[in-house]
């Protein structure tokens, strides 16, 4: 349990200040995380990240010789789209900008969305996704991403640093990735900072086998027998899924979850050091620690790192950051450029019209409402996402209603119409609810509001229509469809009965809400095809989809408006 705490929700943040006040020689902080202190060269500058709570992954990587920036978002969430891209920014040495990130739906959309806009500015912008973990999927490339970011952003890194152009570092990266396998265990789950209560539960003298590294569970849980018994486990699973033309020569790194203790994984390795020459392996530098971590979990993975004549002397090549080095880095010169601390905002550029103006007033009300009704209901949520999830479905519905409110709110106060007072709320929205929900709520509200306009009145036709253009935002940006156990399930029946429904608006929405309540709930008989709950899409049957569930709540949320 994480117990110094002052505000929960600020815990991220003050984390990342305090980390980049301690390191002043390594990093320099800027809005949305941290980058090199460092001047460095021309080059093609690597930028990771994602949630925070996986210490020393992320922003203990940033230095010479490894990453140019990291984006720390909040616990176990991805950056928003405008933390990423500010990071980038600052990180650009002129010759292209990677951005590496574990293979997680909510990391796919914002990075994916801050990389767009670095094209639209002409910069050289590329998503490199990690996928070592060989519990999540059959498929290499479909995999999630865990301690297997160490050693693949590391010899990516590497190329960076040697002046190598941006395809032959991509290069470099995908040889890195496909020779990278992960697995691994969890005898104890992690508990959110100001939480009470642990995401995930595991019975006495049981592990749970394939766990995630933000708080999921494994996907089945096994007796846990000696430290050679998991070794044993550990190690033969990751033999039997060495990559082609593997070699030799391995990396091994015993990653500590965050509370498992060195000394038990000095007698964990022993053991796997045996198994792995028995096996007729010969071993190179080999890592012992604590590298990607779950907060307080109590687990350790094991991963192994296929060598060849291009990955080795990356792998070895020097470097100096806050939490990894290797061999000698010579003087640097510290950068002293201002960057920026804080988010754009939306402004309003013209004022909408009073007709828009009314419109925007009722969608302040409305969201007043939503924000409400998701704080009554953010416990419950967090409960169903913790069954094939993280669990921080619920907190992030409610950040990211509050922070849709209070831009709402300031730039109706300027004049704002019903177009600019969704984009502004659907901006903040996706900024501090961060994952998957925060991006597609984002685009929701962003649609919705375009739909809307900031000059005609809106009628229950524009409504109708603006629900529709929400809907396609979302499936457009996703990717999910009905039957993948997701908001979808919920949000296309709704859209689905408003349209088809005759009855004025407030009756029609009324209608529509229930059908969204029914498909939500029948989501509980599905199992998980796409996000974060895929792996552990078995577990989840029997819950209904925290996505849809919080869809419903919302739309009911706004319908209590509209009935007024």
């Amino acid at each position: 349990m994480t117990r110094l705490v002052d505000n929960p929700d600020d815990f991220p943040s003050q984390a990342v200040a305090g980390f980049a006040s301690a390191f002043p020689g390594h990093v320099r902080p800027v809005f949305g995380g941290v980058v090199r202190a460092a001047r460095t060269h021309r080059k093609v500058a690597l930028v990771v990240g994602g949630g925070s709570g996986h210490y020393p992954a992320f922003a203990g990587w940033v230095g010479p010789g490894f990453a140019d920036g990291a984006v720390c978002g909040n616990i176990f969430s991805s950056p928003s789209a405008s933390q990423a891209y500010s990071v980038c920014k600052a990180a650009d040495r002129g010759a292209g900008v990677l951005i590496g990130f574990g293979n997680y739906a909510g990391d796919v959309l914002h990075f994916g969305q801050a990389a767009e806009r670095l094209r639209s500015e002409g910069i050289d912008a590329r998503c490199l996704l990690v996928t070592d973990d060989i519990a999540s999927a059959q498929d290499h490339l479909a995999r999630r991403g865990i301690a297997g970011d160490l050693p693949v952003f590391k010899v990516t890194a590497a190329a960076c640093e040697e002046g190598r152009d941006i395809d032959e570092v991509v290069r470099v990266f995908n040889r890195v990735n496909d020779r990278t396998r992960s697995f691994g265990v969890a005898f104890a789950g992690c508990t959110l900072p100001g939480g009470d209560e642990p995401l995930f539960r595991v019975k006495p003298h049981h592990m749970g086998v394939g766990m995630g590294i933000h708080g999921e569970p494994g996907i089945h849980d096994e007796a846990l027998g000696t430290a050679d018994e998991v070794a044993a486990m550990l190690v033969d699973g990751l033999l039997a899924d060495r990559p082609e033309n593997a070699g030799t020569r391995v990396v091994p790194i015993v990653n500590g979850l965050g509370s498992t203790k060195y000394e038990e994984l000095f007698v964990l390795w022993n053991d796997m050091c045996c198994r792995l020459e028995a096996a007729g392996l010969t071993i190179v530098d080999p890592q012992v620690g604590e590298f990607v971590t779950s907060l307080d979990m109590a687990g350790v993975s094991l991963t192994l790192v296929w060598l060849d004549d291009v990955i080795e002397p990356l792998w070895l090549a020097a470097c100096d950051t806050p939490a990894f080095r290797r061999g000698v880095i010579g003087q640097v010169e510290l950068d002293t450029t201002a960057l920026p601390q804080t988010a754009e905002h939306v402004s309003v550029v013209h004022p909408g019209s009073r007709a828009s103006q009314e419109t925007a007033d009722a969608i302040v009300t409305a969201l007043e409402a939503v924000a409400v009704r998701l704080a009554e209901c953010s416990s419950e949520l967090g409960r169903l996402d913790s069954v094939a999830g993280d669990g921080d479905h619920g907190i992030g519905m409610t950040r990211g209603s509050q922070a849709a409110l209070a831009e709402a709110r300031r730039v109706r106060e300027d004049g704002a119409g019903a177009a600019t007072t969704l984009n502004a709320a659907g901006s903040a929205w996706s900024e501090h609810a961060g994952g998957t929900s925060g991006a597609l709520w984002g685009a929701a509200l962003t649609a919705f509001g375009a739909a809307l306009g900031d000059d005609d009145p809106a009628d229950d036709h524009i409504i109708r229509h603006a629900t529709r253009a929400a809907l396609d935002a979302v499936t457009s940006l996703g990717g999910a469809k009905v039957g993948d156990k997701t908001m979808i399930d919920a949000m296309d029946p709704f859209v689905t009965t408003l349209e088809s429904s005759s009855d004025q608006l407030p009756q029609a929405w009324e209608s529509a809400c229930h059908s969204a309540g029914v498909a939500a709930q029948a989501t509980s008989e599905m199992t998980a095809r796409v996000g974060r709950a895929r792996p552990l899409g078995k577990k989840s049957l029997g819950t209904p989809d925290p996505g849809a569930v919080s869809f419903h709540e919302v739309v009911v949320a706004v319908g209590s408006v509209l009935s007024k």
